[in-house]
């Protein structure tokens, strides 16, 4: 059946899109700020923490950034008028890294200027390997100039035991994940990618050595058995709960979430919305054969 899963994911291309978009509704709260809202008040009530995350990555042009620019600031501004404590999730790659990084600079710290005076905390994500060092750059630079503002980092790069290092000292706010993006192979760790559980002692050791170093971190991972050797860990370690917290995608893993929200554990829910639905839906069942599998099956059977 996993092979037969892995073929499906493979063949998602052909899919029609409308098949993926009834999917998509699973792990996208809309296509609108309005849904978005909804879905955040729900995930609140029944006690999670929230990032929202605009949909839509690579812009080629200042005029597409600026368009990106105003969404993220309609966002803030609504969070602040609703009074909904979510956080921001920024991709630098939608502000023009890969094409002008003086100008991502500029656009990155306009939005996280207005977040902070809204009294919205936000973070910057880690895309692939082409954008590492100019989003650590620019994170540096959003963090010199005071702003309240978080990192990802991805445990499949060999690089990150290199990159932790300052921000270790520097007792940043971190966001571990394994990663996602498909990379040269001189870039991962061991069998990384071939098996996505090469990458789970990478994972412990960022996650507990940036703990023990005073960093604030956003656990970033759906894989139960690691999730239940670190919790492990930081029972051992008697890490307050204020110290970390679980994050995992809307729609994915959800009776692991309840779980551990049912456990008294801190769990902050990704929430993605926009009309970039396609391209981020695709990814995800592609991450997760099951449901890649899932989906031939609904396209086969006229469902």
């Amino acid at each position: 059946m996993r092979i037969l899963n892995t073929m499906a994911a493979r063949a998602i291309p052909l899919v029609p899109r409308s098949l993926i978009r009834k999917i998509s509704r699973r792990y996208i709260a809309g296509a609108t700020l309005s849904d978005a809202l909804d879905r955040v008040r729900s995930l609140h009530a029944a006690g999670y923490c929230t990032t929202l995350d605009v949909l839509g990555e690579t812009v080629h042009s200042p005029a597409e950034v600026e368009t990106v620019t105003r969404e993220y600031l309609a966002l803030i501004d609504a969070l602040h008028t609703a009074g909904v404590p979510a956080d921001l999730s920024i991709k630098p790659s939608a502000l023009g890294l890969l094409f002008d990084e003086a100008l991502c600079k500029e656009h990155v710290l306009r939005i996280l200027e207005a977040a902070n005076e809204k009294g919205v905390t936000a973070c910057i994500d880690m895309e692939d390997a082409n954008c590492t060092q100019k989003t650590l750059d620019l994170f540096g630079k959003a963090e010199a100039a005071g702003a309240d503002v978080g990192i990802a980092l991805q445990a499949y790069l060999k690089r990150t035991y290199d990159d932790i290092v300052p921000l270790r000292l520097r007792m940043s706010r971190l966001r571990i994940c394994k990663g996602i993006y498909a990379e040269a192979r001189e870039h991962l760790v061991s069998g990384a990618s071939l098996d996505r559980s090469a990458i789970n002692e990478h994972f412990l050791r960022h996650v507990s050595s940036a703990l023990r170093a005073g960093s604030f971190v956003g656990i970033a991972t759906h894989d139960e058995a690691l999730i239940d050797s670190l919790i492990e860990w930081i029972r051992h370690e008697q890490i307050e709960p204020g110290r970390f917290e679980f994050q995992m995608l809307l729609g994915v893993c959800e009776s692991l979430r309840e779980r551990l929200r049912a456990m008294g554990i801190p769990v902050r829910v990704y929430v993605p919305y926009g009309h970039d639905w396609y391209g981020y839906s695709t990814r995800r069942i592609k991450e997760n054969p099951r449901i890649a599998g899932y989906v031939l099956r609904a396209l086969l059977s006229g469902g």
